[in-house]
């Protein structure tokens, strides 16, 4: 290949995430409602009946469907499937920052307005009760963090004989924090702390 050949192949191209087409991508929607004269934060207690994280507390979101034109078409649909309101019921939506996780996930984030007088109508496959948070408790009530550390363990097969240093290669562990908000007894923590204390940082 002469190089004008291999530039016309790149020139054009927009970059995205590495490997992002093998990631599972989800979306889900930060649904602020107003509730006695200020503004409140929903959250889901998801159903004790699924297989994955049974009884924790998140968002409305969900896995992104080829027919989801974008990323906050997925979360409008996500939420509305969930919470039983329609479309109209949600405005002034805008991004958060999506995340990337380790695991091979990306989730896209959004926050939006529900409307004050709706009447919510929970899918109880999926939803097993609502709840909401006064905004101001967020504000004023920093998360408790905790450390989780990452170990590195090669499969037994690992070639290190390929690798500078063999088996005393000084591997980069990780760590990341764990945020957790309690209130009234409920325990938010997870994806959902993360994306709730990224929003915080955003309208602080």
């Amino acid at each position: 290949m002469d190089p004008k050949s291999l530039v016309a192949r790149v020139k054009d191209r927009v970059p995205e995430v590495m490997d992002n087409k093998v990631f599972a991508k989800f979306a889900i929607l930060l649904p602020l409602i107003e509730k006695d004269g200020e503004i409140h934060i929903l959250f889901e207690v998801r159903s004790h009946q699924l297989r994955n994280q049974p009884g924790d507390i998140c968002f409305p979101g969900g896995r992104i469907d080829k027919g989801d034109h974008s990323e906050e078409r997925a979360a409008i649909r996500e939420t509305t499937e969930e919470l039983g309101i329609a479309e109209h019921q949600i405005s002034d939506i805008f991004p958060l920052d999506y995340i990337v996780s380790p695991f091979g996930m990306i989730v896209y984030s959004f926050a939006g307005i529900i409307d004050p007088d709706v009447e919510f109508q929970p899918n109880p496959p999926e939803v097993d009760s609502l709840f909401t948070v006064p905004l101001s408790f967020f504000l004023e009530n920093d998360p408790k963090v905790y450390r989780i550390n990452f170990d590195i363990q090669p499969e037994e097969s690992f070639p290190y004989d390929l690798i500078a240093g063999g088996e005393n290669y000084n591997w980069r562990t990780r760590q990341v924090d764990e945020l957790f908000y309690v209130y009234e007894g409920k325990v938010i923590w997870g994806l959902t702390a993360k994306i709730l204390t990224h929003f915080l940082e955003i309208i602080r």
